[in-house]
Protein backbone atom coordinates (compact mmCIF):
# COMPACT_ATOMS: atom_id res chain seq x y z
CA UNK A 1 0.00 0.00 0.00
CA UNK A 2 1.08 3.60 -0.47
CA UNK A 3 2.03 5.24 2.80
CA UNK A 4 2.91 8.80 3.57
CA UNK A 5 5.65 9.08 6.15
CA UNK A 6 6.59 11.72 8.69
CA UNK A 7 8.81 14.66 7.76
CA UNK A 8 10.99 15.24 10.81
CA UNK A 9 9.53 17.82 13.18
CA UNK A 10 6.76 19.07 10.90
CA UNK A 11 4.37 16.14 10.48
CA UNK A 12 1.51 14.83 12.59
CA UNK A 13 -0.24 11.41 12.45
CA UNK A 14 -3.75 10.32 11.57
CA UNK A 15 -5.36 7.19 10.12
CA UNK A 16 -8.06 8.13 7.60
CA UNK A 17 -7.57 5.20 5.19
CA UNK A 18 -5.59 1.95 4.81
CA UNK A 19 -2.27 3.76 5.17
CA UNK A 20 -0.51 5.96 7.67
CA UNK A 21 -1.14 9.46 6.34
CA UNK A 22 1.53 11.72 7.77
CA UNK A 23 1.47 15.11 6.12
CA UNK A 24 3.31 18.40 6.32
CA UNK A 25 0.67 21.05 7.05
CA UNK A 26 2.98 23.95 6.21
CA UNK A 27 6.67 24.69 5.90
CA UNK A 28 6.38 27.46 8.46
CA UNK A 29 10.12 27.70 8.90
CA UNK A 30 10.37 29.48 5.57
CA UNK A 31 8.30 32.34 6.94
CA UNK A 32 5.13 33.59 5.33
CA UNK A 33 7.00 36.27 3.40
CA UNK A 34 9.00 33.56 1.66
CA UNK A 35 6.04 31.44 0.68
CA UNK A 36 4.28 31.41 -2.64
CA UNK A 37 0.71 30.92 -3.69
CA UNK A 38 -0.46 29.09 -6.76
CA UNK A 39 -1.97 32.36 -7.96
CA UNK A 40 1.52 33.85 -8.37
CA UNK A 41 2.34 31.42 -11.18
CA UNK A 42 -1.13 31.83 -12.58
CA UNK A 43 -0.45 35.53 -13.19
CA UNK A 44 2.13 34.51 -15.79
CA UNK A 45 0.63 33.56 -19.14
CA UNK A 46 1.93 31.85 -22.25
CA UNK A 47 0.20 31.19 -25.55
CA UNK A 48 1.82 27.75 -25.72
CA UNK A 49 -0.85 25.14 -24.93
CA UNK A 50 1.51 22.78 -23.08
CA UNK A 51 4.54 23.84 -21.08
CA UNK A 52 6.55 23.24 -17.93
CA UNK A 53 9.56 25.09 -16.49
CA UNK A 54 11.70 23.41 -13.83
CA UNK A 55 14.80 24.29 -11.87
CA UNK A 56 17.46 21.69 -12.63
CA UNK A 57 19.19 21.53 -9.24
CA UNK A 58 16.11 21.38 -7.01
CA UNK A 59 13.73 19.93 -9.62
CA UNK A 60 11.20 22.51 -8.42
CA UNK A 61 8.41 23.28 -10.86
CA UNK A 62 8.27 27.02 -11.48
CA UNK A 63 5.48 27.04 -14.05
CA UNK A 64 3.28 24.49 -15.73
CA UNK A 65 0.38 24.49 -18.14
CA UNK A 66 -1.27 21.14 -18.96
CA UNK A 67 2.14 19.54 -18.42
CA UNK A 68 0.73 16.03 -17.99
CA UNK A 69 -1.09 15.99 -21.32
CA UNK A 70 0.16 13.38 -23.79
CA UNK A 71 1.57 15.15 -26.83
CA UNK A 72 3.37 14.15 -30.03
CA UNK A 73 7.11 14.68 -29.46
CA UNK A 74 8.24 15.01 -33.09
CA UNK A 75 12.04 15.39 -33.12
CA UNK A 76 12.28 15.97 -29.36
CA UNK A 77 12.09 12.15 -29.26
CA UNK A 78 15.72 12.29 -30.34
CA UNK A 79 16.59 13.26 -26.74
CA UNK A 80 15.58 9.73 -25.74
CA UNK A 81 17.62 8.33 -28.63
CA UNK A 82 20.62 10.36 -27.45
CA UNK A 83 20.14 9.19 -23.86
CA UNK A 84 20.41 5.56 -24.89
CA UNK A 85 23.54 6.26 -26.95
CA UNK A 86 25.07 8.17 -24.04
CA UNK A 87 24.13 5.37 -21.64
CA UNK A 88 25.82 2.78 -23.84
CA UNK A 89 28.95 4.93 -23.96
CA UNK A 90 28.90 5.38 -20.18
CA UNK A 91 28.62 1.61 -19.72
CA UNK A 92 31.63 1.10 -21.97
CA UNK A 93 29.61 -0.73 -24.63
CA UNK A 94 30.34 1.95 -27.23
CA UNK A 95 33.13 4.41 -27.95
CA UNK A 96 32.91 7.71 -29.81
CA UNK A 97 35.35 6.39 -32.42
CA UNK A 98 33.29 3.24 -33.10
CA UNK A 99 31.52 3.25 -36.46
CA UNK A 100 27.98 2.34 -37.49
CA UNK A 101 26.71 1.53 -40.97
CA UNK A 102 24.25 3.88 -42.64
CA UNK A 103 21.91 1.30 -44.13
CA UNK A 104 19.80 1.66 -47.23
CA UNK A 105 16.81 1.98 -44.88
CA UNK A 106 18.40 4.78 -42.87
CA UNK A 107 19.26 6.66 -46.06
CA UNK A 108 15.96 6.12 -47.86
CA UNK A 109 13.61 6.85 -44.94
CA UNK A 110 15.74 9.29 -42.96
CA UNK A 111 18.15 10.82 -45.44
CA UNK A 112 17.96 13.05 -48.49
CA UNK A 113 15.30 10.99 -50.36
CA UNK A 114 12.85 11.42 -47.44
CA UNK A 115 13.03 15.24 -47.65
CA UNK A 116 13.04 15.60 -43.87
CA UNK A 117 15.77 16.82 -41.56
CA UNK A 118 18.97 14.88 -42.29
CA UNK A 119 22.73 14.97 -41.85
CA UNK A 120 22.96 13.76 -45.50
CA UNK A 121 24.85 10.59 -44.71
CA UNK A 122 25.75 8.50 -47.76
CA UNK A 123 24.09 5.08 -48.03
CA UNK A 124 26.25 2.09 -47.03
CA UNK A 125 28.87 4.38 -45.48
CA UNK A 126 30.48 3.84 -42.09
CA UNK A 127 30.28 6.85 -39.76
CA UNK A 128 31.83 7.44 -36.36
CA UNK A 129 29.37 7.49 -33.48
CA UNK A 130 30.54 10.95 -32.46
CA UNK A 131 29.62 12.28 -35.90
CA UNK A 132 26.26 10.49 -35.79
CA UNK A 133 25.59 12.13 -32.41
CA UNK A 134 26.31 15.55 -33.94
CA UNK A 135 24.12 14.71 -36.89
CA UNK A 136 21.36 13.69 -34.45
CA UNK A 137 21.34 16.65 -32.08
CA UNK A 138 22.65 19.52 -34.23
CA UNK A 139 21.20 18.69 -37.67
CA UNK A 140 18.24 16.76 -36.19
CA UNK A 141 19.17 14.10 -38.71
CA UNK A 142 16.59 11.37 -39.11
CA UNK A 143 19.19 9.31 -40.95
CA UNK A 144 21.55 9.64 -37.99
CA UNK A 145 18.80 8.53 -35.61
CA UNK A 146 18.01 5.43 -37.65
CA UNK A 147 21.68 4.54 -38.08
CA UNK A 148 22.23 4.78 -34.32
CA UNK A 149 19.11 2.76 -33.63
CA UNK A 150 20.10 0.00 -36.05
CA UNK A 151 23.67 -0.03 -34.80
CA UNK A 152 22.62 -0.48 -31.18
CA UNK A 153 19.54 -2.69 -31.43
CA UNK A 154 19.66 -4.21 -34.93
CA UNK A 155 16.50 -2.48 -36.14
CA UNK A 156 14.61 0.72 -35.44
CA UNK A 157 11.66 -1.27 -34.10
CA UNK A 158 13.84 -3.09 -31.58
CA UNK A 159 15.43 0.22 -30.60
CA UNK A 160 11.99 1.79 -30.04
CA UNK A 161 11.16 -1.01 -27.62
CA UNK A 162 14.42 -0.24 -25.85
CA UNK A 163 13.49 3.46 -25.73
CA UNK A 164 10.26 2.81 -23.88
CA UNK A 165 11.95 0.31 -21.58
CA UNK A 166 14.65 2.83 -20.76
CA UNK A 167 12.02 5.52 -20.20
CA UNK A 168 10.39 3.33 -17.53
CA UNK A 169 13.76 2.72 -15.89
CA UNK A 170 14.19 6.48 -15.63
CA UNK A 171 10.76 6.93 -14.07
CA UNK A 172 8.96 8.18 -17.18
CA UNK A 173 5.74 6.24 -16.62
CA UNK A 174 3.54 7.63 -19.39
CA UNK A 175 5.80 8.41 -22.34
CA UNK A 176 5.90 5.79 -25.10
CA UNK A 177 8.26 5.66 -28.08
CA UNK A 178 7.77 3.82 -31.36
CA UNK A 179 10.63 5.22 -33.45
CA UNK A 180 14.01 6.84 -32.96
CA UNK A 181 13.56 10.16 -34.75
CA UNK A 182 10.05 11.45 -34.07
CA UNK A 183 8.06 10.18 -37.04
CA UNK A 184 4.33 10.75 -36.55
CA UNK A 185 2.69 7.75 -34.91
CA UNK A 186 -0.48 7.71 -32.80
CA UNK A 187 1.27 5.47 -30.28
CA UNK A 188 4.31 7.73 -29.85
CA UNK A 189 3.34 10.18 -27.11
CA UNK A 190 5.13 11.95 -24.26
CA UNK A 191 4.24 14.45 -21.55
CA UNK A 192 6.01 17.79 -21.18
CA UNK A 193 6.71 16.99 -17.52
CA UNK A 194 8.47 13.74 -18.37
CA UNK A 195 10.46 15.28 -21.22
CA UNK A 196 11.72 18.01 -18.88
CA UNK A 197 12.74 15.30 -16.40
CA UNK A 198 14.48 13.37 -19.19
CA UNK A 199 16.39 16.47 -20.26
CA UNK A 200 17.48 17.10 -16.69
CA UNK A 201 18.67 13.50 -16.39
CA UNK A 202 20.73 13.80 -19.58
CA UNK A 203 22.32 17.07 -18.46
CA UNK A 204 23.20 15.86 -14.98
CA UNK A 205 24.26 12.32 -15.91
CA UNK A 206 26.27 12.95 -19.08
CA UNK A 207 27.79 16.45 -18.81
CA UNK A 208 30.65 15.62 -21.19
CA UNK A 209 28.25 14.38 -23.86
CA UNK A 210 25.49 16.92 -23.32
CA UNK A 211 27.82 19.54 -24.87
CA UNK A 212 26.93 18.29 -28.36
CA UNK A 213 23.40 19.70 -27.97
CA UNK A 214 24.89 23.18 -27.70
CA UNK A 215 27.18 23.12 -30.73
CA UNK A 216 25.94 25.73 -33.17
CA UNK A 217 26.83 24.09 -36.47
CA UNK A 218 27.96 20.85 -38.06
CA UNK A 219 29.26 20.04 -41.52
CA UNK A 220 28.90 16.59 -43.05
CA UNK A 221 29.22 15.48 -46.64
CA UNK A 222 30.31 19.07 -47.41
CA UNK A 223 26.93 20.35 -46.23
CA UNK A 224 27.07 22.87 -43.38
CA UNK A 225 23.99 23.10 -41.16
CA UNK A 226 23.29 25.32 -38.17
CA UNK A 227 21.74 23.97 -35.00
CA UNK A 228 17.95 23.95 -35.30
CA UNK A 229 17.54 25.27 -31.74
CA UNK A 230 16.84 29.01 -32.22
CA UNK A 231 17.43 29.79 -28.53
CA UNK A 232 21.17 29.18 -28.88
CA UNK A 233 21.60 32.48 -30.70
CA UNK A 234 19.66 34.47 -28.09
CA UNK A 235 21.14 36.34 -25.15
CA UNK A 236 19.87 34.53 -22.04
CA UNK A 237 22.18 31.52 -21.65
CA UNK A 238 20.47 28.77 -23.64
CA UNK A 239 22.89 25.88 -24.16
CA UNK A 240 21.08 22.95 -25.74
CA UNK A 241 18.52 20.18 -26.35
CA UNK A 242 16.03 19.82 -29.19
CA UNK A 243 13.25 21.32 -31.21
CA UNK A 244 10.56 19.34 -33.00
CA UNK A 245 7.86 19.88 -35.59
CA UNK A 246 5.66 17.69 -37.74
CA UNK A 247 2.20 18.44 -39.08
CA UNK A 248 0.49 16.51 -36.28
CA UNK A 249 2.40 18.12 -33.42
CA UNK A 250 2.82 21.83 -34.00
CA UNK A 251 6.11 23.38 -32.91
CA UNK A 252 7.75 22.16 -29.73
CA UNK A 253 11.06 22.21 -27.93
CA UNK A 254 12.85 20.98 -24.87
CA UNK A 255 15.52 23.49 -23.89
CA UNK A 256 17.93 24.44 -21.12
CA UNK A 257 19.49 27.73 -20.12
CA UNK A 258 21.88 28.90 -17.40
CA UNK A 259 22.18 32.28 -15.68
CA UNK A 260 24.35 33.02 -12.63
CA UNK A 261 24.88 29.32 -12.00
CA UNK A 262 21.19 28.46 -12.09
CA UNK A 263 19.94 26.08 -14.77
CA UNK A 264 16.31 26.06 -15.88
CA UNK A 265 14.73 23.49 -18.20
CA UNK A 266 11.68 24.11 -20.36
CA UNK A 267 9.47 21.69 -22.25
CA UNK A 268 6.99 23.44 -24.55
CA UNK A 269 4.67 21.89 -27.13
CA UNK A 270 1.95 22.86 -29.57
CA UNK A 271 3.02 26.34 -30.67
CA UNK A 272 1.44 27.27 -34.02
CA UNK A 273 4.63 28.67 -35.59
CA UNK A 274 8.38 28.44 -35.16
CA UNK A 275 8.49 32.17 -34.40
CA UNK A 276 5.95 31.90 -31.60
CA UNK A 277 7.74 28.85 -30.19
CA UNK A 278 11.00 30.80 -29.90
CA UNK A 279 9.37 33.94 -28.51
CA UNK A 280 7.33 32.11 -25.89
CA UNK A 281 10.30 29.99 -24.83
CA UNK A 282 12.47 33.07 -24.34
CA UNK A 283 9.71 34.81 -22.40
CA UNK A 284 9.22 31.83 -20.05
CA UNK A 285 12.94 31.46 -19.38
CA UNK A 286 13.42 35.15 -18.60
CA UNK A 287 10.40 35.14 -16.27
CA UNK A 288 11.79 32.10 -14.46
CA UNK A 289 15.24 33.59 -13.96
CA UNK A 290 13.85 36.90 -12.68
CA UNK A 291 11.04 35.69 -10.42
CA UNK A 292 12.44 33.11 -7.98
CA UNK A 293 15.02 32.64 -5.25
CA UNK A 294 16.46 29.31 -4.10
CA UNK A 295 15.79 28.24 -0.51
CA UNK A 296 17.27 25.21 1.24
CA UNK A 297 14.66 23.34 3.29
CA UNK A 298 16.81 20.36 4.33
CA UNK A 299 20.59 20.19 4.59
CA UNK A 300 22.58 17.37 3.00
CA UNK A 301 22.44 14.35 5.29
CA UNK A 302 19.64 15.77 7.44
CA UNK A 303 16.94 13.30 8.45
CA UNK A 304 13.82 14.32 6.56
CA UNK A 305 11.47 11.73 8.01
CA UNK A 306 11.10 8.05 8.72
CA UNK A 307 9.47 4.95 7.28
CA UNK A 308 7.77 2.21 9.26
CA UNK A 309 9.65 -1.12 9.35
CA UNK A 310 7.99 -4.50 9.87
CA UNK A 311 9.81 -7.25 11.76
CA UNK A 312 13.06 -5.36 12.35
CA UNK A 313 15.32 -4.53 15.27
CA UNK A 314 13.89 -1.02 14.93
CA UNK A 315 10.32 -0.10 14.09
CA UNK A 316 11.39 2.86 11.95
CA UNK A 317 14.23 3.81 9.62
CA UNK A 318 15.34 7.44 9.00
CA UNK A 319 15.13 8.80 5.47
CA UNK A 320 17.51 11.23 3.76
CA UNK A 321 17.94 12.79 0.32
CA UNK A 322 21.08 12.52 -1.80
CA UNK A 323 22.02 16.12 -1.03
CA UNK A 324 20.51 19.44 -0.06
CA UNK A 325 16.79 19.76 -0.66
CA UNK A 326 15.96 23.11 -2.20
CA UNK A 327 12.85 24.73 -3.56
CA UNK A 328 12.43 27.85 -5.67
CA UNK A 329 10.46 30.53 -3.85
CA UNK A 330 8.74 33.38 -5.68
CA UNK A 331 9.90 36.84 -4.80
CA UNK A 332 7.37 39.16 -3.11
CA UNK A 333 4.66 36.51 -2.80
CA UNK A 334 2.90 35.06 0.24
CA UNK A 335 1.64 31.62 1.14
CA UNK A 336 2.84 28.26 2.38
CA UNK A 337 4.06 24.93 1.08
CA UNK A 338 2.72 21.51 2.00
CA UNK A 339 4.58 18.25 1.76
CA UNK A 340 4.54 14.54 2.40
CA UNK A 341 6.67 11.44 2.21
CA UNK A 342 5.17 8.64 0.13
CA UNK A 343 6.30 5.03 0.25
CA UNK A 344 4.96 1.51 0.01
CA UNK A 345 4.99 0.13 3.49
CA UNK A 346 5.65 -0.92 6.04
CA UNK A 347 9.10 -1.92 4.82
CA UNK A 348 10.00 -5.54 5.60
CA UNK A 349 13.24 -6.19 7.47
CA UNK A 350 16.07 -6.60 6.73
CA UNK A 351 16.37 -3.15 5.15
CA UNK A 352 19.62 -2.03 3.54
CA UNK A 353 21.22 1.35 4.15
CA UNK A 354 21.18 3.67 1.14
CA UNK A 355 18.19 2.00 -0.50
CA UNK A 356 15.66 4.22 -2.28
CA UNK A 357 12.35 3.47 -0.57
CA UNK A 358 10.29 6.68 -0.63
CA UNK A 359 9.70 10.01 -2.31
CA UNK A 360 9.46 13.50 -0.88
CA UNK A 361 6.65 15.49 -2.49
CA UNK A 362 6.24 19.23 -1.92
CA UNK A 363 3.14 21.13 -3.03
CA UNK A 364 2.41 24.78 -3.69
CA UNK A 365 -1.32 24.85 -3.16
CA UNK A 366 -2.57 21.90 -5.20
CA UNK A 367 0.40 22.05 -7.57
CA UNK A 368 3.24 19.58 -7.00
CA UNK A 369 6.50 21.45 -7.33
CA UNK A 370 9.02 18.91 -6.04
CA UNK A 371 9.33 15.13 -6.20
CA UNK A 372 12.62 13.70 -4.91
CA UNK A 373 13.72 10.16 -4.00
CA UNK A 374 14.53 9.40 -0.37
CA UNK A 375 16.91 6.70 0.83
CA UNK A 376 17.35 4.82 4.07
CA UNK A 377 19.99 6.44 6.27
CA UNK A 378 20.76 3.22 8.16
CA UNK A 379 20.30 -0.52 7.92
CA UNK A 380 17.65 -2.33 9.93
CA UNK A 381 18.35 -5.97 10.70
CA UNK A 382 15.68 -8.62 11.04
CA UNK A 383 14.31 -8.66 14.58
CA UNK A 384 13.97 -11.60 16.94
CA UNK A 385 10.99 -13.93 16.59
CA UNK A 386 8.96 -12.28 19.39
CA UNK A 387 9.37 -8.88 17.72
CA UNK A 388 8.29 -10.24 14.33
CA UNK A 389 5.29 -11.94 15.91
CA UNK A 390 4.29 -8.70 17.65
CA UNK A 391 4.56 -6.72 14.42
CA UNK A 392 2.50 -9.36 12.62
CA UNK A 393 -0.18 -9.04 15.25
CA UNK A 394 -0.21 -5.27 14.98
CA UNK A 395 -0.47 -5.40 11.19
CA UNK A 396 -3.31 -7.94 11.40
CA UNK A 397 -5.21 -5.85 13.92
CA UNK A 398 -4.63 -2.70 11.87
CA UNK A 399 -5.93 -4.48 8.78
CA UNK A 400 -9.10 -5.51 10.59
CA UNK A 401 -9.57 -1.97 11.86
CA UNK A 402 -9.24 -0.56 8.36
CA UNK A 403 -11.59 -3.14 6.90
CA UNK A 404 -14.40 -3.05 9.44
CA UNK A 405 -14.15 0.42 10.98
CA UNK A 406 -12.49 2.90 8.65
CA UNK A 407 -14.31 1.81 5.49
CA UNK A 408 -17.75 1.81 7.12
Amino acid sequence: MKTTGSIARFFHHRFPRPARLIILPALLFLGSAMGVTASFAETFQTSAPYAILIDSASRSVLFEKDADTLVIPASTAKIMTAEIVFHEIALGHLKLDDQFLVSETAWRYGGAPARGSAMFAAPNSQIRIEDLIRGLVIDSGNDAAIALAEGIAGSEGAFATLMTKRARELGLERSTFTNAWGRGDPEQKVTPREMAALANHVIQTYPDLYKYFGEKEFTWNKIKQTNRNPLLTMDFGADGLKTGNIDESGYGLVASAVQNGQRLILALYGAPTAKERAEEARKIFLWGFRSFDSKTIFQAGETIGSAKVYGGTSSNVPLVADGEVKILVARAATGKFNGRIVYTGPLIAPVEAGKEVARLKIFRGTEQILDLPLKTAAAVEEGALPRRAMDAGIEYATGLFRKYVVKR
